[in-house]
């Protein structure tokens, strides 16, 4: 198994993990917020588990599709925390779509809603393009 597979599996078990934070007792607060700071629904849920199973094939089937994985996901996940920033959504749970843009802002809570998104995505990205060339 290649180093890109073997990262790819990391991100099997980081995207179960935030797609189960909901249903772990003491996670949430009384509104709902995930650590008091964002909400996640069932459509975030899907799309956390939809990219861990395409995480794992990626992972069992190839090196280049594992590098796919982590070019395109990596540039997907950036994107959606830069998005986060300007607008205060994103736009792979089409939050930018369905809210008004909230505007530009570098508190504690956007910070901690986007910043697990720019790690994973610019990771990702760096991996699939940087790592295992060979």
């Amino acid at each position: 198994m290649s180093l890109l597979q073997k990262i790819c599996l990391v991100y099997v078990a980081v995207l179960l993990a935030a797609a189960s934070l909901n249903y772990i007792p003491g996670l949430t607060d009384a509104e709902g917020l995930a650590f008091g700071i964002f909400a996640l629904d069932i459509f975030d849920d899907a799309l956390h588990v939809a990219s861990a199973l395409w995480a794992l094939f990626a992972a069992l089937w190839s090196k280049q599709s594992a590098k796919f994985f982590l070019i395109v996901f990596g540039a997907l996940y950036l994107g959606d925390g830069v998005f986060g920033f300007f607008t205060g959504y994103g736009y792979l749970d089409l939050g930018i779509f369905t809210n008004a843009s909230a505007g530009l802002s570098f508190t504690f809570l956007r910070l901690a809603a986007n910043v697990p998104h720019l790690l994973l995505g610019g990771v990702a990205l760096w991996a699939g393009l940087k790592l295992d060339r060979a």
